[in-house]
């Protein structure tokens, strides 16, 4: 820091003239350090208002990509429903191959005469014991058949316990005709047909437009209960 003295020797060299000059420098650096100022503002504000434009052009290319992914999939979604229809469509017509005489003549052939089938429930007062979805039925005989779109050993195994409570509703009826079981399916994988077939249970299968009784092993014997 400087002293008063100090000070005063400094400023005998000055001259008002001089001063101004010192002002008038210090006022263009400050002008031209405004006008740096404002033109970086203006640079920002010309970034901000392209990012701004790159984002809203982005978020209509990506609504544009919704709509039409929504269409897409609105498309694909009647597709599938007019597929599924037509499974159903097939599956029901498949079902009432089941039914038809032609399956009892098939039958026939394994010395089974049926003369009668349909839908069946078993009840144990109001409560269903066992829904049937096919029972083929004679004076011998009754074979309960589950149908299937698509036949699984899980399927099998719920058609066997079906077979034992069909046995126990059977027997409380006084009902002493033989049972014997089937299961159905538009779709058969070979390891679930021969499951089945050890099971003791007759594999009906799609062949055409027809139904048919699945090749059995040459050891096969149908289980009665």
């Amino acid at each position: 820091m400087m002293t008063a003295e100090e000070a005063l020797e400094a400023g005998k060299g000055l001259t008002f003239e001089k001063v101004w000059v010192v002002m008038q420098d210090l006022s263009a650096k400050a002008d031209q350090r405004q006008a740096e100022l404002t033109q970086q503002q203006a640079e920002t504000s010309r970034q901000i208002r392209e990012i701004f434009a790159e984002t809203e052009k982005r978020q209509a290319e990506t609504s544009k990509q919704i709509k039409e992914l929504s269409k897409e999939t609105d498309k694909q979604i009647k597709e599938l429903s007019r597929n599924i229809g037509g499974l159903s469509s097939s599956f029901g017509k498949w079902a009432e191959e089941m039914i038809s005489a032609k399956l009892w003549e098939k039958f026939r052939e394994l010395g089974y005469t049926f003369t009668r089938g349909g839908p069946e429930k078993f009840w144990e007062g109001e409560r269903t014991v066992a829904q049937v979805d096919m029972l083929l039925e004679n004076g011998e005989y009754a074979m309960p058949v589950e149908i299937k779109s698509v036949l699984t050993e899980r399927d099998v195994n719920e058609h066997l316990e079906r077979m034992r409570k069909v046995r126990e509703q059977l027997d409380k009826r006084g009902d002493g005709r033989k049972l014997v079981g089937a299961v159905a399916g538009m779709a058969v994988a070979s390891e679930v047909r021969e499951y089945a077939q050890r099971k003791g249970l007759y594999v009906l299968v799609q062949s055409g437009d027809s139904v048919v009784v699945a090749e059995m092993p040459e050891n096969f014997k149908a289980r009665e209960w």
